[in-house]
């Protein structure tokens, strides 16, 4: 489990990015949900924490695909694949974030340093 923040330090609306392999994003919706995804778009390399929050949703900044925060399904083309998914826990005030272990979706030429593998 990652400790990411207290939660006062993420303030609604806001998302942070995680340095991790993949990175991931950790979002604060206006409603005082915390989601956590993958930070990178499958469809081509940007960070899904500089987009735009609305809802439950993230637009990614460079091609305007959508991901659903709860599943990480695409919403909004031109990404094809969706982003995984973390487990968000929040324990006295912190919020922690438990990894998934599945493979993750990434655009064609970006690699994980543990994988040491390019997407194709």
């Amino acid at each position: 489990m990652l400790e990411i923040c207290p939660l006062a330090a993420l303030p609604r609306g806001e998302a942070r990015r995680v340095e991790s392999d993949p990175p991931i994003a950790v979002f604060h919706t206006d409603d005082g949900e915390v989601f956590a995804i993958d930070d990178t778009c499958t469809h081509q390399d940007a960070s899904l924490a500089d987009g735009w929050l609305e809802g439950c949703e993230i637009e990614c900044p460079l091609h305007a695909s959508r991901f659903n925060l709860r599943t990480g399904g695409v919403d909004a083309p031109p990404a094809k694949l969706g982003v995984r998914t973390h487990e968000v826990v929040i324990v006295d005030d912190v919020i922690n974030v438990v990894l998934d272990d599945a493979p993750p979706n990434l655009p064609p030429g970006v690699t994980t340093r543990a994988a040491g593998e390019v997407a194709q």
